[in-house]
């Protein structure tokens, strides 16, 4: 799925070691659930039911290498961790190979995030805001896990703010009780005076309104408020970035998915004037808006897992739950936009046009003359300048109309009583002549960048006229 391939892209720019778990092999037709050892219940079903398992493992494994160069294998056949990915078989249904998962999960973490391990129970707390939420009777209460120190009731605490650090007081802490956990909609809680990294806990502190998950946090207990803020914003400020005069503005819900939509989207060559957190506001509507006039393409707000203010008129604003898809349609609308503005400027040219002054349908000779039009190639619009064959620019569409109706302009295919300038038919155009859109210069150098949105009838006639504006002057259009 999308998101697989986008987790291990992550996981692979950011140079995490991880492992995969390969799910629902309780679907395998005949599959046996037994208990003990994952490898010694493998070995204890029917043949054709392992035959079945390798051969998946083995579409797994090559799927992995050809999109993503992975060379994985099943956990147990791995030789060297640092060069190969673990897959393991699991069910999370019946719960099957989930102890592999974890004792490979452990090994990873032990041979390769050793220092990471390392934490002191005894300092100030840090942690990360993993949920905000609101607690009926309560209020806001903060979701935490704190990785280093302790945390105690009644400790003043810092916490990482889009505008600045916020500083509050721990009125109380809560552990889920035991089996429950923190992360389920109904788990329960008792209240502690205390709590020691590594543990997630739930807190209660006022003036946590603005608090966005995802930010750090930090127990101010021996150190100096200035310093305790300095730390914990700092970390803050690594992510949040308002670097460029000119970029796109991008919201992510959590300081983790922030950085991870930051780094995909300057792999992508993207300038980014604003990167926050949080929904979507009036300010980064404005914020984009400033980038209208240089860059349409640049007054958009990529907006990852949250909400708030809607597209207008001048910004567009792209939102998902999916990474990719943010990026993705950022894309798509890209493409939109450039593709609007070539039409935009094709509109403002003189295009190439072929016509034929039709015999038989000269209702008036001139001032101005009056008379049916054949139109053999492309469009013919009001005030497009015409010539000869011969280069000759000898007049302009004054007025086109259609069954006594005023047009602006005629496609091919129409015949149509068309006004003409400065001219006499009989005199310098005869009846039956072909005549030609005759193009500026500057325009055919223009058309020439925009032949893609030319026809193929359209680019033979633009020829056609370059070859004769060239009999004339050889460098013409060069």
């Amino acid at each position: 799925m999308p998101q697989t391939e986008e987790a291990i892209e992550i996981l692979k720019k950011s140079k995490t070691p991880f492992l995969i778990a390969a799910n629902k092999i309780d679907l395998i037709r005949g599959w046996q659930k037994q208990e003990g050892a994952l490898l010694k219940e493998i070995e204890s079903q029917n043949p054709q039911v392992t035959q079945q398992l390798e051969t998946k493992m083995y579409e797994l494994v090559g799927k992995l290498n050809e999109k993503f160069e992975i060379n994985a294998d099943r956990f147990d056949r791995v030789q060297d961790y640092t060069k190969q990915i673990a897959i393991v078989p699991i069910s999370a249904l019946t719960q099957e190979g989930l102890p592999e998962v974890l004792m490979v999960l452990i090994g990873l973490v032990q041979k390769y995030l050793e220092k990471c391990l390392e934490c002191n129970v005894d300092g100030n707390a840090k942690g990360t805001v993993l949920e905000v939420k609101e607690q009926k009777g309560v209020g806001k209460v903060l979701d935490v896990i704190i990785y280093d120190g302790s945390l105690k009731q009644g400790d003043q605490i810092m916490i990482g703010g889009i505008n600045g650090p916020i500083n509050t007081k721990i009125r109380g802490l809560f552990e889920p009780t035991p089996h429950s956990e923190m992360m389920e909609k109904k788990a329960k809680y008792q209240s502690v005076k205390e709590v020691t990294a590594a543990t997630g806990v739930r807190i209660l502190a006022p003036n946590v309104e603005e608090v966005i998950a995802g930010m750090p946090l930090t127990s101010c207990r021996d150190e100096k408020e200035k310093v305790c803020e300095m730390d914990v914003q700092e970390q803050v400020n690594e992510v949040l970035i308002e670097t460029e005069k000119e970029g796109i503005v991008i919201k992510a819900d959590t300081l983790g998915s922030l950085e991870a939509l930051i780094t995909l989207i300057k792999e992508k060559g993207f300038t980014i004037r604003k990167a926050t957190l949080g929904n979507v506001t009036k300010k980064d509507i404005i914020d984009a808006e400033s980038n209208y006039e240089a860059d349409r393409t640049q007054a958009v707000v990529l907006a990852f897992n949250v909400s708030g203010e809607e597209s207008t008129e001048k910004v567009k604003v792209i939102s998902s739950d999916i990474i990719y898809k943010v990026i993705e349609e950022y894309e798509l609308w890209q493409e939109e936009v450039r593709r609007d503005e070539e039409s935009e400027e094709l509109g403002e040219l003189i295009r190439p046009c072929k016509a034929e002054i039709m015999k038989g349908y000269v209702f008036r000779q001139s001032n101005p003359a009056i008379c049916g039009m054949s139109i053999e190639q492309g469009t013919l619009k009001t005030g497009m300048p015409l010539m000869t064959k011969q280069g000759k620019e000898i007049t302009n569409v004054k007025q086109i109309q259609e069954e006594q109706k005023n047009k602006s302009e005629a496609e091919k295919g129409k015949e149509v009583a068309v006004s003409l300038d400065q001219i006499t038919v009989g005199r310098q155009v005869q009846e039956g002549e072909i005549l030609y859109s005759s193009i500026p210069e500057e325009d055919f150098r223009k058309l020439k960048e925009l032949k893609h949105l030319l026809s193929k009838e359209e680019l033979a006639v633009l020829k056609e006229i370059a070859l004769i504006k060239r009999e004339l002057n050889p460098m013409w259009g060069v």
